[in-house]
């Protein structure tokens, strides 16, 4: 019975989406009360649709908790022996799940805009929301016809054959959530880009408006990548962050856009320019979210991400994309050209150094777009077969970003309309120095001098050095004394930038010390053997059998002391890595283990077994890696500071609306 209530509850839905796509949009092509109307429609539909997907996604996840192996799904990806928080957490761990847990976030952003943008314009706030429901028609359409998560088994199944290895962690309760909730959230500014180019209405009050949910939305995109990121790093066994899969690159291209667009809009709500790059921008970014779903669902890739190998599903996202990007971009050609950039600008001011850090970006965006699909066209074409890895991406990704880190730090302190070049060389002479010198001599304390290294540093260095000026700029009266009361004169947006950018500086850092000092052995070991590696005396102690929830495994023993210490010293940690095997699947998985701190990770994890005795084990000493993670938490938290400025939520914006003829944007 609970399948077929998730079952009606998708049917319904589907119902309310078309309803709320049509008839809001149809309302606000009319006059008078009759338009009304069909507009008011919007904000209720929206509501209405956020509960039956609720209810859709709860159904599902019941029949996982309860073991109804009744339920295709359920008796795919779970098992009677599976941990209750692995089968909440197999809701989504499947192609149908995930579709579902896409099309309940796509809710929750279309029921968060009909709850608070009540400052919105009433065209404009049913234009979006129409849209949002048309892209959710799109979505719940996939499901219901190709990929059904109620589909019934007939007979049922005995038990379920477990949930992946692979996916049985922690990272899987939350990063598929919050990934999602960055790529479905580019969906609204999208939203807003489309309404405002029905409507014509680019000014900085729409800007206003669409920045602070695509910085959320940037914020969790940002999240979802770092923890898929160290999700990677501790349970693949290999040790690396970044491997370039083209299911990593399929999320991190929107990511490249939705950075472009977020400081685009700074520029459009500042200064009324950057109009139609705003909007291009929006659609760019939410058209990558939708190529991402078509890699991961449509059986092209082979990934450790990739879930469906069904042609027909592939064609179906095909199909929704091509109407999705095709549509916007006819649009956006028609369009654009009334709409205009805005304002002029000089060759040196804050809007040149920002439009030259966003076409940076979207030219990076570009090689990587290049580097992961060249490969499929040239297989759909049967013109070979090619691998692009990372030797490709490093030399065209990298020299890109170059130019657009040293951007980052001037940007901020160049002023808007005209700026000098005297002025910002007295202003950053310091700042230079300090970069330049502390590159230099940093590599020295750490394991020896290296020209990239030092490069990559002074980059790092540089950002935190701008971001130190601009501080003190904020902070400083006109009597040139410093005062902490300053803080409250700035908006909190001014604040999360620098911010965000310090966890720039700080990632920057992690990943060029990391890269230019890493220690790694993989090796055969038997119990008792020690090796040294990276400063640090590491001895194979023993082994034990361990036997977990469902699955058994051989578990290892390591002491970790410093390199030339006393032997008979205590360790300073005991790592216990595992290799498992899960009864369900006889499927193998290595468990690493991971000594910790903010200086270092010492990291073993154990290959094949050799002997009785003897074992391959990978050991990896990774200097200041955690600085990846820690930088992006940072830029997400500056995000969030900036998005919840005291400044987009003021009435005046409402009051500004309801000035105009009717409360209408068009």
């Amino acid at each position: 019975m609970i399948a077929e209530l998730g079952q009606f509850a998708l049917a319904l839905a589907l119902a309310v989406s078309l309803a709320l796509g049509v008839l809001p949009m149809l309302g606000s092509t009319m006059r008078g009360p009759a338009g009304a109307r069909l507009m008011a429609v919007a904000r209720p539909a929206a509501v209405v649709l956020m509960v039956l997907a609720m209810l859709a996604f709860a159904s599902l996840a019941a029949l996982f908790v309860g073991n109804d192996f009744s339920v295709a799904l359920v008796a795919t990806h779970s098992n009677l022996q599976l941990p209750l928080h692995y089968r909440v957490a197999a809701t989504w761990g499947s192609h149908e799940g995930s579709m579902l847990l896409w099309v309940l976030i796509l809710s929750f952003w279309t029921g968060a805009v009909a709850m608070y943008s009540g400052s919105l314009p009433t065209v404009l706030r049913a234009r979006i929301l129409s849209i949002m429901g048309l892209v959710g028609v799109g979505f719940l359409l996939f499901l219901l016809f190709t990929s059904n998560p109620f589909e019934r088994l007939l007979p049922p199944a005995a038990d379920g054959r477990d949930l992946n290895p692979l996916l049985q962690d922690p990272g899987m309760v939350f990063h598929p959530p919050l990934l999602y909730m960055g790529y479905v959230g580019l969906s609204v500014a999208f939203a807003f880009s489309v309404a405002g180019l029905i409507g014509g209405r680019f000014d900085a009050a729409w800007a206003r408006w669409a920045r602070p949910w695509t910085t959320v939305a940037w914020c969790f995109l940002t999240l979802g990548i770092a923890l898929g990121s160290f999700w990677a790093y501790y349970e693949l066994g290999w040790g690396g962050w970044w491997f370039w899969d083209p299911v990593e690159n399929a999320s991190f291209m929107p990511w490249l856009i939705a950075t472009a667009l977020v400081h685009s809009l700074s520029v459009a709500e500042k200064r009324g320019t950057f109009r139609s790059w705003t909007v291009l921008l929006a659609i760019l970014g939410f058209s990558l979210s939708l190529l991402g779903t078509f890699l991961v669902r449509s059986g092209v890739l082979t990934s450790v991400h990739a879930f469906a190998t069904d042609p027909a599903r592939g064609v179906f996202i095909l199909a929704f994309l091509a109407i999705v990007i095709g549509g916007s971009l006819l649009l956006f050609a028609w369009r654009a050209p009334a709409i205009g950039n805005g304002p002029g600008f000089a060759l040196v001011s804050r809007e040149s150094l920002l439009l030259a850090n966003n076409v940076l970006l979207l030219v990076a965006m570009s090689a990587v777009l290049l580097g992961t699909l060249y490969p499929l066209v040239l297989d759909t074409l049967q013109m070979g077969k090619i691998s692009v890895g990372p030797p490709y991406f490093d030399a065209v990704f990298y020299p890109l970003m170059a130019p657009a880190l040293f951007l980052m730090g001037v940007g901020p302190l160049a002023r808007w309309k005209r700026a000098e070049l005297p002025d910002l060389y007295a202003r950053l002479r310091w700042a230079l120095a300090v970069a330049v010198i502390a590159a230099l001599l940093l590599p020295l304390t750490v394991g020896g001098f290296r020209p990239m290294t030092s490069l990559g540093l002074f980059f790092a260095l540089w950002i935190a050095a701008c971001v130190a000026v601009a501080v003190r700029d904020m902070l400083r009266g006109a009597d040139g004394r410093l005062s902490l009361a300053r803080i409250g004169l700035h908006p909190a947006s001014a604040w999360g930038m620098h911010f965000a950018h310090l966890g720039v500086a700080v990632f920057v850092a992690g990943v060029t010390l990391v890269t230019g000092y890493s220690s790694d052995r993989e090796l055969r070991m038997e119990v008792g053997q020690r090796i040294e590696l990276g400063g640090y005396d590491i001895r194979f102690v023993g082994l034990e059998p361990v036997t977990g929830p469902n699955y058994d495994a051989t578990r290892g023993r390591f002491e970790v002391r410093r390199a030339g210490g006393d032997a008979a010293a205590a360790p300073i940690a005991i790592l216990s890595p595992e290799k498992r095997i899960y009864r369900a699947t006889g499927q193998p998985m290595t468990e690493a283990a991971i000594d910790r701190s903010l200086l270092r990770d010492v990291y073993l994890s154990m290959g094949e077994a050799l002997s009785a005795t003897a074992w391959v084990v990978r050991a990896h000493v990774k200097p200041f890696v955690d600085w990846i993670w820690l930088g992006c938490v940072l830029m997400a938290i500056g995000g969030f500071v900036a998005a919840v400025d005291r400044r987009y939520r003021r009435r005046a914006i409402e009051q500004r609306a309801q000035a105009l003829p009717g409360g209408q944007a068009a």
